[in-house]
């Protein structure tokens, strides 16, 4: 077997974006695994999706996820912008 054959591209990192909630908060969704957790502050939000995402592979094999051991998280934060007012 080649060097490189028939393994498999594990990721190291685990995807998600944070977007405002629509009543009030923060909501975070992973893309890669079924993660979806919500908070009122963006800090309390990051927590509750690092917290999600532990609980979710506790006991689990990351590659069946298609992970690395360890992954980290890479997080998105959609905000909308300001715009100036004119006077």
């Amino acid at each position: 077997m080649k060097s490189g054959e028939g393994m498999t591209h594990l990721r190291q990192n685990i995807t998600a974006t944070v977007r405002p909630g629509d009543a009030s908060g923060f909501v975070a969704e992973c893309l890669e695994i079924a993660v979806v957790t919500q908070g009122p502050t963006l800090d309390d939000t990051i927590e509750n999706l690092r917290e999600a995402v532990a609980l979710h592979l506790d006991g689990e094999d990351p590659a069946a996820f298609g992970l690395r051991e360890n992954p980290t998280l890479l997080v998105t934060i959609e905000v909308d912008p300001t715009y100036a007012k004119a006077s």
